[in-house]
């Protein structure tokens, strides 16, 4: 009989990384190569890093694509010292790769989400879904749950949504999102934008700007037009960053929350 632990099964190392194995199969291919391929992963956490990654066995890595780095970022990845060029069919990837410092890691190696920091592979998967940015967390939920709450949205004083059928995602570690229907959205106040971000909770997200004079950061509103099916709810829903808009729900107007979003959002584009 397998007894499964009622608490979060985390080890912690003294270098304050966090890790736990993962049952999941694991693929990461650079183009048409896969280069790993893992039924035991482990989820690592880095210290002050909110997102796992995963790291690998060795044997299911194919170290013979791995050369040792020209280049290596010493010191990054919590103190790592072995890095590791990735070279497929004449092309090298710097630094796509490492080991932690760690003696309970020391038989894996990481590797760089190329969606994520711009190198490393480029498709990675969990059994047979494509995983976009980084790996999900087992110990965080995103629920979208539909609600009959009153939401008013403003921006410098002028009211851009309000609606009574909003659909409500709660994601660990994030504000309350409101994702509002499209009619009940002023859009002849917004303009899409080119820009898209990925989520691997969520899915990909399309943008739009405000098109008033108020000093209001650029990618304010999004959607999710082919969210994951976890939540579906969202589908063609605009929310706004509550960290940059007036958010008022059933009368009570919301504090503009602080969150790793705020400077993000703080920081424009220079001319």
């Amino acid at each position: 009989m397998t007894t499964f632990p009622t608490a979060r099964a985390v080890r912690t190392t003294p270098e304050g990384l966090l890790w736990e194995p993962s049952e999941r199969w694991v693929r990461g291919r650079k183009g048409q190569v896969t280069v790993v391929d893992s039924r035991h992963p482990v989820l690592v956490w880095e210290p002050g890093v909110p997102v796992p990654l995963y790291a690998f066995p060795r044997a299911d890595v194919r170290e013979d694509l791995l050369r040792p780095a020209k280049n290596p970022p010493t010191g990054a990845h919590t103190g790592s010292q072995v890095f590791y060029d990735l070279e497929i069919e004449g092309d090298l990837l710097e630094n796509a790769a490492w080991t932690f410092p760690a003696p309970d890691l020391a038989d894996h190696i990481a590797f760089e989400w190329f969606r994520r920091v711009g190198r490393g592979l480029d498709h990675w998967y969990e059994e047979e879904e494509e995983i976009f940015i980084h790996p999900r967390d087992p110990h965080k939920r995103v629920d979208a749950i539909p609600s009959s709450r009153h939401v008013s949205v403003e921006i410098d004083g002028t009211v851009v949504a309000d609606t009574r059928r909003p659909v409500l995602l709660f994601e660990t570690g994030l504000p309350t999102r409101y994702y509002i229907p499209r009619e009940d959205v002023r859009l002849d106040l917004l303009e899409p934008t080119d820009n898209s971000t990925g989520c691997p909770y969520k899915g990909t997200a399309e943008y739009w700007s405000w098109q008033g004079a108020a000093d209001v950061p650029p990618n304010v509103v999004w959607s999710y037009p082919a969210p994951l099916p976890a939540v579906g709810p969202i589908k063609g829903l605009l929310a706004f960053y509550n960290e940059a808009v007036d958010i008022t729900v059933d009368g009570e107007r919301l504090e503009r929350p602080v969150t790793p979003f705020t400077r993000m959002l703080s920081e424009r584009p220079s001319a």
